[in-house]
């Protein structure tokens, strides 16, 4: 048993506290905290049994050090923004409790795309006895334990990895993010960063596509994206020579991305308008409709896995892995749609993990590192089982 600060009030933030709920036995004191008291009040009034909420700054690591120690928190479990990472690994080392996060850290003014900083925690969490386990959303998350379950049970060698993203769901807006605005514009339109013939390469986004056939769904096109499991896959698989991540649109989410990006509303760069200084992309963010609200109004399913070609015995061998997960269903459950749920599952499954011993492994790692085996026999019973088609 142990006490779980979540930190972060939007989608997934909600996904993680009511799946926390539901496991009181693991999770005997749950604490979500978030800038706007208001949402994480709202949240846990969903919820049955006693949540406590707060208020912090994830910005600033001396006030989330002070929160922990306040609640005696043992574990943090971070869905807040990107940005706000290093601060919150900050403020767990100084306070000595574990940590876990579904994506790699960024920057405002920038695109980053390197996990160095946070890997330079690792000796720190390690001498003190900590896990610290990194972007364990489903892409990137469970889609890199994956990985290791293949390696470790499916193949000799692993030589091509395509990580493949479809979601089908239909919320009835004529343009809207399943995840922060902010963070999903600037991923889908940043420089394609793509692991191939043994090196990464660079390519301009939305430009290269290929369609794959998705099971329950169906054959769709995906476009070639850059996404942080490619920089840790392409590190932690021996031998690998590809891995590359594709992602599905509609032409209306393309037309709609394509005229916004023509006329400056994704750009990151700040303007001065009537004296003040704003960046358009943050206020795109504030018309676009909260992904929060899209789970009543969403209907369809998702699939997202890993289409792997390598050997086995000295045969070539091609798998897909991967899960179906439907938007109503998900509601049903938690009040969220398919692609919070996705993303919170596996960071709620992570925390269980290390607070049991099966992950508790000191030092920061990324999903793929670990054993994989506790983490795939237990995450179907949370809600995303997976499938196995020989390809």
């Amino acid at each position: 048993m142990g006490k779980v600060l979540i930190i972060g009030a939007g989608g997934v933030g909600s996904v993680v506290a009511h799946k926390c709920a539901q496991d009181r036995e693991m999770f005997s004191e749950i604490s979500l905290a978030s800038r706007t008291l208001e949402k994480c009040d709202r949240i846990a009034a969903e919820i049955e049994g006693d949540i406590r909420t707060a208020s912090v700054d994830g910005d600033q690591p001396s006030e989330v050090e002070a929160l922990i120690r306040k609640l005696g928190a043992e574990l943090v479990i971070n869905v807040a923004s990107p940005y706000q990472n290093l601060p919150i690994m900050e403020a767990c080392c100084r306070s000595g409790v574990h940590y876990v996060d579904t994506s790699l850290d960024d920057e405002r003014d920038k695109i980053k795309y390197d996990y160095a900083d946070q890997w330079a925690f690792h000796d720190r969490f390690k001498d003190a006895g900590l896990t610290g386990v990194l972007s364990i959303g489903f892409d990137p998350g469970v889609v890199n334990v994956y990985c290791a379950h293949a390696q470790k049970h499916l193949f000799d060698h692993i030589e091509t990895v395509d990580i493949i993203d479809c979601n089908a769901g239909d919320h009835g807006y004529e343009f809207a993010t399943n995840f922060d605005p902010e963070t999903n514009i600037r991923e889908i339109l940043a420089d394609v960063i793509a692991f191939e013939d043994g090196e990464f390469r660079t390519s301009k986004a939305l430009k290269t596509k290929r369609q794959f056939d998705f099971p329950e769904i169906g054959p769709r096109d995906a476009y070639l994206m850059t996404h942080e499991e490619v920089l840790s896959l392409a590190k932690f698989i021996p031998g690998v020579k590809n891995v590359r991540f594709w992602m599905t649109f509609t032409e209306k989410y393309m037309t709609h991305l394509g005229v916004l990006e023509n006329i400056g509303m994704t750009s990151i760069a700040p303007i001065i308008y009537e004296g003040r200084e704003v960046v358009p992309l943050q206020f795109l963010k504030a018309l676009l409709p909260d992904p929060a609200s899209l789970g009543p109004r969403t209907k369809g399913k998702t699939c997202i896995g890993c289409m792997f070609e390598g050997t086995k015995n000295g045969e070539k061998k091609r798998v897909l892995i991967y899960n179906n997960c439907d938007h109503e269903v998900c509601y049903s459950e938690v009040r969220s749609q398919a692609v919070s749920y996705t993303t919170g599952v596996p960071a709620v499954l992570t925390a269980r993990l290390i607070l049991s011993g099966a992950w508790a492994v000191p030092g920061v790692y990324c999903p793929e590192q670990l054993d994989p085996d506790p983490f795939m026999n237990s995450i179907g019973r949370l809600g995303l089982p997976w499938n196995v088609k020989e390809a």
